[in-house]
């Protein structure tokens, strides 16, 4: 993927894509293409000390300036605020962005620059399992001059802002601030100076999302790199481990080890679609380890958020099984299973010892469906031995009631919520303020559980693990179909009840949501055919886009068209209309299983998918964003990477390639 001067007429507009790489730890690097920090969260090194939730902001970025005849050329791009005589104006003090001829991304990403005969290439690059970071400088040049490379640190919690009482020490192999030590090496020569400040960098997109838009960096030493006329290379390596000696081959046997493991997970996959193939490598990027459970886990978005357990179990097929990384799935499996609480999974993992919090209904039950595709991958005996006893548990706690009043009702539904607790994926509070209240049976969560009563008795078929059970789980099942389609399905609207509230039917019962889409997706479901085509009719009609479903149809009253402002607007737009790109997987996955000519769905599926690969190169390029505006989305929004963005549009991919082998064969 290739941007050119016409990606950065402006630095504005070159602030706009950035890129992103990570470590397997929790740890990242990312910027925009033309090298501009645009938000708080941007930096060369965000480094997890413990993986993957106790993240460092260490380097923010490393400016070059190249001399050459006694004349320099700043190839930094960073805009900063000046608050001189009270203003608060927005000035771009550096514009190396000019100088900037393109920018790749293939397996890393590479900027080129071009002054007079000199050209730098740039190349960043992490090591898988380290909280390593690799700065590559090529210089081809008819003259003899100098790189000059000033980084900028912080050493601060991520999300933090950097004080300008703390103090930076540097050695001649590694940099000391707030308790934490930083090594690294170059084959520059390295000058050291007093401490100095920068207040004031300037990050758009988080004056954009409400945030705190002004930063500050600290240096406290620059790299200089004199090259003659000819090819030079140069290298800037930063981690938390103590570093071995580092050299030229070991940058490049490093570099190769990491290009070779993007490329066997491609090879892993087996996908042949291009823009597939790139999913395959983005969603690996979410997969991470844990150290408090000694096991794999999935981050749920870049960069704001950590792992949580709803978001790996709606990522989770996506970005382990449609990669076919069984191991993977296998290891977090077995971790949800361990911390099984009172038939609850864990939604997230505190650090530091503390106790998981279980505050979700549909986690639970949302593993039943991802424990049974991976069965269905691996057929895993082992693991099926091991996850009985806990899959009846969950099912006797949702009987017979739980935590945060989850219970079964007499009709066999699932009812949830009280107070200001928020169990569902909508689960936005402010104070006292639920927009999205959905206290009583969420659509989707009893779509899960009834997927979950069949799998339990086709498991118990199969497999005779549950003696006597089948029966019963298929008497639970078809009560729940009844009362569902009772209480669900209005045939004069033509689409599902969003819920059923708890205090009585309120407005939020029928508004049109995207959560009725994942009643065609599951492995088992209550609809028939004519039933699905009407909610795929309203789905499109009011909530498609070619990004996203929308959380809420256009014609609510309540619809939100702009996700953006403070806290509190972003909060009240969240799910009130803000487009979600990991519903549009559901969507076509419904698509392609409902409709009867199969062909034709294939088509229409593929054509959609072509604006896909245009959201692939915008915001943080190969990735797809948490969510976007309801109105003309086209901007990222939320998270720049989300883990089931990506994870269900891949299986979209996967699944079409599935049905044309069968077809084929």
């Amino acid at each position: 993927m290739v941007f050119g001067k016409n990606n950065w007429r402006k630095i504005e507009q070159g602030e706009e894509n950035g890129y992103l790489l990570t470590n397997g730890l929790g740890g990242f690097s990312s910027f925009s293409i033309v090298g501009a920090n645009v938000r708080n969260d941007h930096a060369l090194l965000i480094a997890a000390l413990q993986a993957p939730s106790k993240r460092y902001h260490m380097i923010t970025n490393v400016h070059a300036c190249l001399e050459l005849e006694g004349k320099y050329w700043n190839l930094a791009s960073q805009r900063y605020l000046n608050k001189e005589m009270g203003k608060a104006e927005v000035a771009c003090i550096q514009d190396g962005f000019q100088y900037l001829q393109c920018f790749v991304m293939d397996f890393f990403p590479e900027w080129q620059y071009h002054i007079r005969d000199t050209d730098v290439i740039q190349t960043i690059w992490m090591k898988q399992g380290e909280n390593t970071v690799v700065v590559e400088y090529k210089i081809r040049s008819g003259s003899s001059g100098c790189l000059k490379l000033t980084p900028w640190m912080q050493f601060v919690p991520k999300g933090q802002r950097l004080s300008k009482q703390q103090t930076f020490t540097i050695d001649q192999k590694r940099i000391c601030s707030n308790g934490i030590s930083l090594y690294y090496q170059t084959n520059g020569k390295i000058v050291t100076k007093e401490t100095e400040f920068l207040d004031g960098w300037y990050y758009e997109k988080d004056k954009r999302d409400g945030r705190d838009f002004i930063g500050c960096t600290a240096k406290n030493h620059e790299i200089l790199c004199p090259f003659s006329a000819g090819v030079q290379e140069f290298y800037l390596v930063y981690s938390m481990e103590e570093l071995e000696e580092v050299d030229r081959e070991w940058i490049k046997r490093e570099k190769e080890k990491e290009k070779w493991r993007q490329e066997k997970l491609i090879e892993q996959a087996g996908l042949k679609s291009p823009t597939a193939q790139i999913l395959v490598r983005s969603a690996n990027q979410f997969l991470t380890w844990r150290e408090s459970t000694k096991s794999e886990s999935i981050i749920a978005g870049y960069p704001f958020f950590g792992d949580w357990g709803r978001d790996t179990m709606i990522a989770m097929i996506g970005c382990t099984l449609s990669t076919k990384q069984y191991h993977s799935a296998q290891s977090i499996l077995r971790t949800f299973l361990a911390y099984c609480r009172k038939g609850l999974m864990p939604n997230m993992f505190p650090e530091d010892g503390a106790e998981p919090i279980y505050n979700t209904v549909d986690a639970s039950l949302l593993f039943f469906e991802v424990f049974y595709q991976y069965y269905l991958a691996t057929f895993d005996q082992v693991l099926l031995k091991e996850a009985w006893p806990i899959l009846l548990e969950i099912v006797e706690w949702y009987q017979k009631g739980t935590d945060f009043q989850i219970y079964m009702d007499t009709d066999g539904l699932i009812t949830a919520g009280e107070g200001l607790y928020q169990l569902t994926w909508m689960d936005v509070r402010i104070e006292t303020i639920l927009p999205t209240p959905r206290h009583g049976k969420p659509v989707e969560v009893n779509a899960y559980w009834y997927n979950a009563l069949c799998i339990m008795a086709e498991l118990s078929k199969r497999e005779k693990i549950g003696e006597g059970k089948q029966t019963y789980f298929e008497g639970m099942a078809e009560k729940v179909k009844k009362s569902f389609l009772e209480l669900f399905w209005d045939k004069e609207r033509g689409y599902l009840r969003d819920v059923v509230s708890k205090s009585g039917e309120t407005k939020a019962d029928w508004q049109i949501r995207c959560n009725q889409i994942w009643t065609l997706t599951l492995s088992y479901t209550m609809l028939d055919r004519e039933q699905a085509k009407s909610i795929l009719q309203t789905v499109y009609r009011h909530l498609y886009t070619s990004w996203g479903l929308r959380s809420l149809s256009p014609e609510d009253p309540e619809y939100h068209p702009v996700y953006g402002g403070s806290q509190r607007e972003r909060d009240l737009a969240y799910h009130q209309g803000t487009v979600w790109a990991y519903p549009l997987g559901a969507y076509y996955l419904a698509l392609l299983r409902w409709e009867e000519d199969k062909e034709q769905a294939i088509s229409i599926v593929k054509q959609q998918l072509l604006a896909m690969e245009a959201c692939l190169l915008e915001g943080c390029i190969g990735q797809i964003a948490e969510i976007y505006d309801g109105d003309c989305p086209n901007t990222t929004c939320g998270c720049f990477a989300q883990a089931w963005s990506v994870g269900e549009i891949l299986r979209v991919y996967a699944k079409i390639e599935q049905m044309e082998g069968k077809r084929e064969a």
